[in-house]
């Protein structure tokens, strides 16, 4: 069993530094700031987004625009929890730890790295809207920036593959079941 887990771990670990150096080692320099620019707004965008539109909500006093909302922060924050809690979890090293010719090109981060939490928020933000609000001309920009977030972490020396994915995962999954649990809480509501 352990021969066997080794043997799986080694080439999913040696795929995973390809992909990375790939995209970190060889990158357009003069896309630094913008991928920056991309990371650092995730933050923001996940604060702002929903109090934007329960806000609105309010002013308006739409309860569905409200509802949305509380989904979509509900979505950004529990995806947080789930990220933060396996990042303490697995205590998985930072590439540019591991790997000297990886550098840490984004801001100061902490030492942890799977899964993504930037990636994670990015794609929770994402798939909430996208799922709030399901026209082309929501979901094709917002999936575009979850997955240009989750490629700014890389491109940053931030972090590997196998943490966006997971963060992509994590993010995308925690919005699908906030939507589907709210739908099923509202429904049984009126019933």
């Amino acid at each position: 069993m352990l021969i066997s887990g080794t043997c799986f771990k080694v080439p999913a670990q040696n795929l995973n530094i390809d992909i990375l150096r790939k995209i970190h080692v060889s990158r357009n320099q003069n896309l630094d700031p913008s991928m920056n620019f991309m990371s650092n707004s995730v933050g923001p965008l996940s604060i702002l987004t929903p109090i934007t539109i329960y806000g609105i909500g309010q002013i308006k006093h739409d309860s569905t625009l409200k509802r949305k909302g509380v989904l979509i922060g509900g979505t950004v924050v529990i995806s947080g929890l789930i990220s933060s809690g396996m990042k303490l979890g697995f205590k998985a090293e930072r590439p540019f730890v591991t790997y000297p010719y990886i550098k840490n090109v984004g801001p100061k981060v902490g030492p942890n790295s799977f899964p993504s939490g930037h990636t994670t928020q990015a794609f929770a933000l994402a798939t909430s809207v996208s799922l709030a609000y399901p026209k082309w001309y929501v979901i094709v920009p917002a999936s575009i920036y979850g997955l240009g977030a989750g490629y700014s972490r890389m491109h940053l020396g931030a972090h590997y593959p196998r943490d966006v994915l997971a963060g992509a995962i994590i993010g995308s999954g925690s919005a699908y079941l906030s939507h589907r649990l709210t739908r099923w809480f509202y429904n049984s509501k009126r019933k």
